[in-house]
């Protein structure tokens, strides 16, 4: 097992992005508007719908509560969608990665720009929603502009926990496993619709465990400008898991891929 996740990485890896970017160029405007409405549709119903009726949350208004969970969910959604069923096609389906490892690429190179092109997909998404909440009001600090930063690493872990998951279901269809036991419930319990601190103790362990809880945390405070120092333990928790999760999955893929 040591030995499977030994890494073969080069500068190649970003030729696999440069690919898929040119990909995207001819479909952006479908596939954005299509991440774009979702997050604004839960925008308008929950936090002009239902924030009517809901007491402020740590000392905000339920919209300016709501929205800055709802630009890290954005990034979790597009950078989960893309590397399971995007790299599952693309694997499968479209033969691409074969294609890949017959040139000078190596597998990990492969994985590698698919986590790259990961991150671009929640740098994007999340900046796209972050921009609506600025011009509706909802951003009152100047930090906000390092929440594109936190979507990298927002992207970086979801991405490779999609990759895991790819490198070990036998079809497309278990994805539905993966998006309604894991995604749905960090969907739900990761603070973005309400605060954390008034639930089990079990419970709000598990949340810290969450990738998109650590996001949110960053994501709320760098857009209500409520910056502290205990902050810097979420980006160092994000890095050490990303960081522990490559390997494990680009072997789990180059098993899949190289048999």
């Amino acid at each position: 097992m040591i030995q499977g996740l030994r890494m073969d990485l080069s500068p190649l890896s970003v030729r696999v992005f440069q690919r898929h970017l040119t990909v995207f160029a001819r479909t952006w405007k479908t596939s954005v508007a299509l991440n774009f409405f979702e997050p604004l549709l839960y925008l308008l119903a929950l936090g002009v719908g239902l924030g009517v009726y809901v007491r402020p949350m740590e000392g905000l208004p339920y919209l300016n509560y709501l929205a800055p969970g709802l630009v890290a969910a954005s990034a979790m959604f597009a950078t989960t969608y893309e590397c399971t069923y995007g790299t599952f096609v693309r694997f499968k389906y479209q033969k691409t990665f074969q294609a890949m490892v017959a040139t000078p690429l190596s597998m990990d190179d492969v994985v590698l720009g698919e986590v790259l092109w990961g991150v671009f997909k929640s740098m994007l998404y999340g900046t796209i929603i972050l921009f609506v909440i600025f011009v509706l009001g909802l951003v009152p600090s100047a930090w906000a502009l390092l929440i594109p930063l936190v979507m990298v690493l927002g992207g970086f872990q979801f991405a490779l926990l999609s990759m895991l998951w790819t490198g070990l279901v036998p079809n497309i269809d278990s994805f539905h496993y993966f998006f309604s036991l894991i995604i749905t419930p960090l969907f739900l319990f990761s603070g973005v619709f309400f605060p954390l601190a008034d639930l089990h103790p079990a419970v709000q362990t598990l949340a810290w465990c969450s990738p998109l809880y650590h996001i949110v945390v960053l994501t709320r405070a760098l857009a209500t400008g409520d910056i502290a120092p205990f902050l810097l333990y979420n980006v160092l928790w994000l890095i050490a898991v990303s960081a522990l999760l490559f390997p494990f999955a680009a072997h789990l893929m180059r098993r899949l891929v190289i048999r």
